[in-house]
Formats: structure tokens, sequence, C-alpha cells
């Protein structure tokens, strides 16, 4: 689900990475050229070296660079335009320009750039109705040629060789049930560029599996909106490219899967369940309840207690990245999670306790009668519309199942099946417990502590991949509590941790990161790796130098 502001009223996690600028799959040239003449560090640290202050909630979402003209072309969903910044000195970007797309529609979704060649995303006034997809030289900000997507285009990127563009076109309802109720159908649109020419667009459409809802959902394929078919509900959200430019991979953010595109057909040739996370497994835990301090209790105060419970998470991933390890191809995704809670209609979020009036199964839950108290299981926020037509209750109405949103996680995936082959499990509320600069699972408009335990805690949303020498690392933006965090995922069963770096103070500094963008040192203005992050909250554009040692 897209709640970027740029929706919300017209007035983007991370659309491009690596040398390929288009969230492609082998990362190379990341670092300097990714070859194997190129050193591999032994140390990577990322320092906070220059910012944008867009002053205003929105004004920085999603961020793309164009190294011909050292621009910085970022979102601002504040104004549904697009800012245009001088980064020919990081440490001090200046707003040099700006795109104004009001003669083509509401506001900006996503922005991405390919040699001198900017694309952005446009959803129409009514963003029920096809979007567009504009493209703009980067020097001279002229728009060069325009054409029609699908309704709610979030996402879009470049394949590596620039020659298309592919665009996730959400198709979110404006609500259900409601007199005026309209959904959309979700797309995959497939843009051939013709520098130079008219571009023209093919549609990956998802009506094939219109008839197939029920077998979906037995698969575990999230198809639950009221009255809707198969190609309505499925919502694609964010989109990475294989090495070659023949597949994309698309998150079906709240349908918790993957969908893969042919990209020279514009087919989707299937659709992947990504299944659930256990949290009951020792380093799968989760902070759940801000009532924790208390025990056995429905008036309980806030307290740090990251522990096993008995939950299935739904990854419901929002970004999503790809690279080759072994001579196989992985995904990565960020565990943002995403509740359809958002229009009228219909609101699947709900709590454990509500939810669970009659309680809690006692052949599954041990010690059923105080874990739906709100010190435990209570105040967790669930789905009421579990996946394949389950209730998750028991004959007696007590619930045998519980499904929180996201996986406060990154994981990697198998491309060939899309299987999970690493998460992070606890790690990113572990690590973040201890913050001198903002409390635990605090929200970014906020610094109460434990005030995301009991919904998605830290929300990663954005992830971007960069190669240095031999190793590959994955640069994932937490949407609450702020910050990137980094890991070597070279060996992709066996990811670890590297470093964090959170710029925020409190309710002041750097919040909300919404997209990440990185740039390589061939590319970099000053010669080093840059890792670019738009916060949506804060407005504020961050330069990350990523510093490497030898």
């Amino acid at each position: 689900m897209m709640t970027r502001l740029s929706q919300l009223a017209p007035p983007f996690s991370m659309r491009n990475l690596c040398v390929t600028l288009a969230g492609a799959a082998a990362i190379v040239a990341c670092g300097g050229n990714g070859s194997a003449t190129e050193p591999t560090p032994v140390s990577l640290a990322l320092e906070k070296i220059g910012a944008y202050e867009g002053g205003a909630l929105g004004a920085a979402e999603i961020t793309a660079y164009d190294a011909a003209s050292k621009r910085l072309f970022v979102v601002n969903g504040a104004n549904g335009t697009v800012d245009v910044l001088d980064l020919s000195t990081p440490a001090a970007p200046v707003k040099i320009g700006t795109i104004d797309v009001s003669a083509l529609g509401a506001s900006v979704n996503s922005v991405a750039v390919h040699d001198g060649l900017v694309a952005l995303a446009i959803q129409a006034p009514a963003k029920t109705d096809p979007g567009v997809v504009a493209f703009y030289n980067a020097a001279t900000l002229q728009r060069t040629a325009s054409v029609q997507v699908g309704a709610l285009p979030d996402m879009l990127t470049f394949t590596p060789d620039g020659l298309r563009v592919i665009v996730a076109n959400e198709g979110e309802p404006n609500s259900y049930n409601q007199v005026d109720s309209v959904d959309p159908e979700g797309s995959v649109s497939v843009i051939t560029v013709n520098r130079g020419g008219t571009p023209t667009v093919a549609t990956a459409h998802f009506r094939a599996f219109n008839g197939q809802e029920d077998a979906l959902r037995a698969q575990g394929i999230r198809i639950y909106g009221p009255n809707a078919s198969a190609a309505q509900d499925l919502e694609p959200e964010y989109i990475t490219v294989s090495a070659d430019g023949s597949t994309a991979y698309v998150t079906l953010q709240e349908n918790n899967a993957v969908a893969i595109v042919d990209i020279a057909r514009a087919t989707v040739s299937a659709i992947k369940p990504l299944g659930y996370k256990d949290h009951s497994l020792a380093g799968m835990g989760m902070d759940v309840s801000d009532e924790d301090g208390g025990s056995n209790t429905n008036s309980g105060t806030p307290a740090i207690k990251i522990a096993p419970v008995r939950v299935k998470g739904m990854y419901l991933p929002d970004a999503i990245a790809s690279y080759t390890s072994g001579g196989k191809t992985y995904l990565v995704t960020a565990n943002e999670g995403d509740a359809r809670a958002d229009w009228p209609g219909f609101n699947e979020e709900t709590r454990v306790r509500a939810f669970c009036s009659a309680g809690l199964d006692p052949s599954v839950f041990a010690d059923a009668a105080n874990q739906i108290l709100d010190s435990n299981l209570g105040r967790l926020r669930i789905t009421s519309t579990p996946s394949g037509g389950s209730t998750g209750k028991n004959a007696s109405g007590q619930c045998s199942e519980l499904y929180s949103f996201g996986g406060r996680s990154f994981s990697i995936w198998d491309a060939s099946t899309v299987s999970r082959v690493y998460d992070s499990g606890d790690q990113i509320e572990q690590r973040t417990q201890a913050l001198a600069n903002a409390n635990f699972n605090a929200s970014h408009d906020n610094n109460t502590l434990d005030g995301r335990s009991t919904a998605k805690g830290p929300e990663p949303e954005g992830v971007v991949l960069g190669s240095f020498g031999s190793k590959t690392f994955a640069f994932v933006g937490l949407e609450r509590i702020g910050g990137v965090m980094v890991y070597d995922i070279t060996n992709p069963a066996a990811a670890s941790f590297v470093t964090y770096l959170n710029t925020r103070s409190g309710l002041t500094g750097d919040r909300g990161p919404e997209g990440l963008a990185l740039i390589p040192a061939a590319k970099s203005p000053n010669g080093k790796p840059l890792l670019i992050v738009g916060n949506e909250v804060s407005g504020s554009t961050t330069v990350m130098q990523i510093n490497l040692g030898y």
C-alpha cells in the first residue's frame, strides 16, 4: 500500500540503485567498478556529509541522480512536484529548479533516471483513473514525451540497458461497498522508451487469474478485498529487474506475494506467495505491547520486551532489490507490512483482545487467559482477514492463529522459487533498543517509547544494494525509528550486520526515510560512493558518504 503524502491530497522506498540505477539484479560497479580488480573493503561506515532541508512534511520522498548533470531529482510530496538539486558539492546541495506536473496529473509518486533521461510516475487527480509516465531531459528539464499507464502508478524503474521503463500500477480502490466505490485493476506497464521518438506501452495484466481466487488463497496469496476479482485485488508496489533485463520481480504488498513478469512479452508468468514468519522461534521475536511494563494486566506501562510470541508475521514487503551470488539471483525485501485500513467500507486492522473476544485457544496458546491481556498479546495489531478463507478461530470462536503486519525485518529469497533463505529476525529491534537519540520503537512523528511496538515496530521500508570488490551490502531504511541499517549479504544464507546510522534527534533531525538511492563512486560528484535518503516526515534530503576501509 502506498502511504506517501503525495497520495493523500494533491498539493516514492530508493527507486534507483547502483550503477544500473534501476533496482536491477546483478550488483556491479556500485563502489568503483564492481570488477574483480576492485579492492574489497574490510570495513564500511556511513557518514552524513550534507542535506537539503525541504522545510515541509512530505518535501522529500523518492530520489534519483543524473551523473552527467550532477543533478538530484527529489519527489516533493508536499507540492506534488519534483525538486531539482545541484549535487556537484554533496555537502551543500542547492535547489536549482522544479518540475511541475500539474498539466499531466495530481502529483508525482516516483522518479527514475538513466543517462540523462528522467522518468516520472504521475497519478491522476482521481487516483482510480489511469496515470501518466512523463519523460524529461535531465539537463534542460524539458518534457520530451508522456504516455498513459494504469491506475495509480506507484513506482517505476529503468531496465539495466535503459531501453524500457517498468511501472507498478497499484490500482488502489477509493473505497469498498460504497455508492461511489471504484476498484481499478492492478497492472505492470512496460514502456519502450524510444529515445528521440514516441514511447510505446504494453501492459502486463492480472486478468488471467480471475476465476482462480480460491486457488490463489489456498496457496497463501491474500485475495480479500470485498467483492474484488484477482485483477482488482492484486496491487503491484515495487519492482526490481534481473541483470539481463528479461524479468521483473514485483512486490504485491497487501497480497503478501511477488509477481514475476516476462518483460519482452509484457505478461505475468507467475505469482508466488511469501508465506509467514514464525515469531515463536528463537531470534524471531518482537516487542508486541506498549503496556508490557506490567505483568498480566490491561493497564501496564511502556517497556522494552523483545521475545518470541506465538504470532505469524505477514511479510507484506514494500521495496525489493536483487543481486547475483554464486551464479544465482536473489531477491531482497524490506518487510514493512501494510493493512487495508485507509478508505471507507473495509478495515482489516484490529487488535488481538478485540478480535479474540472469546479468548485464545488454550490448546494452541500456553497461559491463554493471561496472553490475551494488553501487557502480553492483547494490544498487538493483527488482521481480521487471514488468508486462505480461514477465520483464525476454532469452533468455539477462540483465536487459534494470529497474523501480524510485516516482519520487522528484511529477507533474502531465492528468485527461482521465491523461497526464503535468510531473515534478519528480531535483530533490527534488538539493535535499536538503546539509541541515544530516540526512544525504542518511537514513530517518525513522536518520540514515544514503545509507540510502534503494537504495530509494525521499526518498519523497514526501503532497500538498495551496493557492491564493493567481492562484497555486496544491503542498505535498509527504517521508516519509523529512522536511519539506515547496513548488512553484508555476500553470502545470502548468512547475512551479517555491519553498521547503523540514525540522524534524527528526538522530534527533530531526519525522520521518516522513504526512499534510498545509491550513487557509485564512479558516478559520484566527489569520487566517493554516496547514499541519498529522502526523509518524508522531516522533508529533508540527506547525503550520506559511504566510507570504506581497506
